[in-house]
């Protein structure tokens, strides 16, 4: 361990401290508790014991740092601009600002160095813990005993609202279980929350409760440099089977007196003090103001991180030469590239096939994970029933962290947040499987991946009152609908297993946002009269012509899943005019020239009708004002699921009856 600069590194402190003060002072929002209590702990990370490259900020064995507690970006910001990232000084002048690299919540790819979106509470924990996961798949999978180059260390700083949402539980408990011994965890612990003390709310020992989860833990003065990087530089030497606490106690808004200590110091409060904070912490009465010092220290430290990477870069190469397959699969998965025929190396269905979509998901996955390597799946301990096991693929964990089968545990929220986590690694494809009804659990993990453009999927089986006797609680009639709301998520509902297979296509190739697929817990006809490359092509585009009217067309009826088998009894009893359009994926169809979607939707016909097992108010803009929807707008009710189905009227017979009425 190097000895500390330490009149370099606390002057740089002090420096950050004052950047953080005038940039929220200069658009009077903003969050200054953190990075002034903090600025200790960025100076020891930035200035000493983070492994990273500003010139190179993917370098694929850096250490990641995730700021869990996003609300403190000035931190991050701060500490990159000092480091050497590519973040001129003018953006944190414009910290807040309309097109700014310095949103106000850190943002996945918008701004060098972030490593996660973080802002929601507890979310950056479980990014941690999937980073960590990741780091662990990625060295068991391409280290070989003569070339390491994966053993980097994932750090992650949290404070208490972080540690008091659920999510951050669940992956705690986790990581602990698993024993992720690359993963630290700073408690920033300056016993403030943003409404009062924290002792208003908890009273727990977070030593204690970490200690419960499998974690080493230790308690450090947060402001002492030797301190710090002495618990830090150990914490990631130490990779004895368990991940690794550091207790931090600091001071929230250090440097300003008339809030340091205090909930006002949490947010802007103190910015108003800008000027005497600048003037006791020694600061020039200009903003924004980085020493000559500060510049030059850190420009060494880079020459010695530099120096750091090329020789890393001197075994990547040599590896690369040795082992030229497992270079060709590292540099697939990092590019996210998919096999050409990935939806032709799919065996197609029989004729007669009669299970579920989930069924067919569980055989199609296995083709899946041959075609792509990168891929590993996880369940909320529903492996059973959501049927995405990849057979011979391992359970990952301690014995085996190449297996490519996570089990999660019934822990649905902490599942979402580590799957963000390995997709922000950007080296596995990450998918993971629960029940329909659960998709809440996860839902602000799902938008944030949304809104990071992370391509994982999500396996969700049971998707409707098919369900059956498991009654309303477990009938998810709103979830589908709820997430085709959430922008730049896609979600398909395949009605047969054809469409299934085109489903998990389009979910493996997809490289810019997730998707979200959900299948049926029962057996559904399998549409043999389209042909299968319709029903596979269908799907990637979104919405097709299942059904040619043989005449005049006279009528439209549209469907998505399970219901799709009813449309073409429907169809078929309706007469000749009558087309039926396949409509999996609203999302994709509509990202379709205009012109197919009026081949698909001709504009003049407006006798439309629409079905499907779930709330109806998002077909309205298919079938227009004109039209009719099938559908269920209240809660389930617990009898078999075909029961459900005609007692809610979602048959065929009903759909007739609806169009005919039009």
């Amino acid at each position: 361990m190097s000895e500390l600069n330490h009149a370099a590194l606390s002057q740089a402190a002090t420096e950050a401290r004052g950047l953080a003060i005038d940039a929220v002072h200069a658009c009077s929002s903003g969050h200054l508790g953190l990075p002034l209590g903090a600025a200790e702990i960025g100076a020891v990370l930035f200035g000493s014991a983070l492994r990273y490259h500003p010139g190179h900020p993917k370098w694929l064995n850096r250490d990641r740092f995730v700021l869990s507690a996003g609300h403190g970006s000035m931190f991050l910001y701060g500490w990159l601009h000092l480091a050497g990232y590519d973040l001129p000084l003018d953006e944190l002048k414009n910290f807040r600002q309309l097109h700014s690299k310095t949103p106000g919540h850190p943002e996945f790819a918008e701004t060098v160095g972030v490593e996660a979106t973080t802002g929601p509470l507890g979310q950056g924990v479980g990014n941690a813990v999937g980073y960590a996961l990741s780091a662990k798949m990625a060295a068991a999978k391409f280290n070989t005993p003569e070339h390491t180059i994966f053993d980097q260390s994932v750090v992650c700083l949290a404070g208490d609202g972080c540690l008091q949402e659920g999510v951050a539980s669940e992956a705690i408990a986790f990581a602990g279980h698993f024993g992720l011994d690359n993963l630290v965890l700073i408690y920033d612990s300056n016993d403030v929350t943003l409404d009062a003390m924290a002792e208003v709310t908890q009273s727990y020992d977070t030593l204690k409760r970490f200690e419960s989860f499998g974690w080493d833990t230790v308690r450090v003065d947060g402001h002492d440099l030797d301190a710090l990087q002495e618990a830090i530089a150990a914490a990631k030497a130490d990779r004895n089977g368990k991940p690794k606490l550091i207790e931090a106690k600091t001071l929230i808004g250090k440097g300003i007196p008339e809030v340091a200590g205090t909930a006002a110091g949490h947010g802007e409060g103190g910015a108003k003090f800008a000027e005497s904070a600048r003037a006791a912490l020694g600061l020039p009465a200009e903003t924004f103001h980085v020493s000559e010092g500060t510049r030059a220290y850190f420009a060494a430290h880079a020459a010695k991180l530099a120096a750091d990477h090329a020789a890393w870069e001197a075994t990547f190469e040599d590896w690369r030469a040795a082992n030229p397959e497992l270079a060709r699969q590292l540099d697939d998965a990092v590019a996210g590239r998919t096999p050409a025929d990935l939806l032709e190396s799919i065996p197609a269905f029989v004729d007669d096939y009669k299970g579920a979509t989930r069924a067919a998901g569980g055989d199609i996955i296995q083709a899946v994970a041959k075609a792509v390597p990168s891929l590993v799946t996880g369940s909320a301990d529903l492996f059973g029933s959501t049927k995405n096991y990849i057979k011979g693929g391992g359970d990952w964990g301690p014995s085996d962290f190449g297996g490519r089968n996570v089990w999660y545990g019934i822990r649905e929220h902490g599942m979402g947040a580590i799957l963000n986590g390995i997709a922000y690694d950007g080296i596995f494809r990450a998918t993971g499987a629960t029940f329909a009804v659960f998709a809440d659990y996860l839902r602000p993990s799902i938008r944030l991946a949304a809104l990071a453009g992370l391509p994982v999927g999500y396996i969700f089986t049971h998707d409707s009152v098919g369900v059956g006797e498991d009654g309303p609680t477990h009938q998810p009639v709103e979830t589908v609908s709820g997430l085709r709301v959430i922008p730049n998520l896609d979600v398909i509902r395949p009605g047969d297993p054809e469409e299934t297979a085109g489903a998990f296509a389009a979910m493996i190739e997809r490289k810019d946002g997730p998707t979200a697929l959900f299948l049926t817990r029962q057996n559904i006809a399998t549409l043999s009269a389209i042909p299968v490359d319709e029903r596979r092509g269908g799907v990637l585009r979104g919405g097709y012509v299942a059904k040619k009217e043989a005449g005049e067309l006279t009528a439209i009826l549209l469907a998505t899943g399970s219901e799709l088998q009813h449309a073409m009894e429907a169809a078929e009893q309706l007469g000749d005019g009558v087309r039926v359009v396949s409509m999996p994926c609203f999302e994709r169809f509509d990202r379709q020239p205009a012109a197919y979607r009026d081949e698909v939707l001709p504009p003049q016909c407006t006798r439309r009708v629409a079905i499907e097992a779930g709330v109806g108010g998002l077909w309205w803009k298919y079938v227009g004002s004109d039209g009719a929807i099938v559908s269920i707008d209240r809660f389930g009710i617990s009898a078999p699921g075909n029961t459900v189905m005609a007692e809610l009227g979602i048959t065929a017979a009903n759909l007739v009856e609806t169009a005919g009425k039009l």
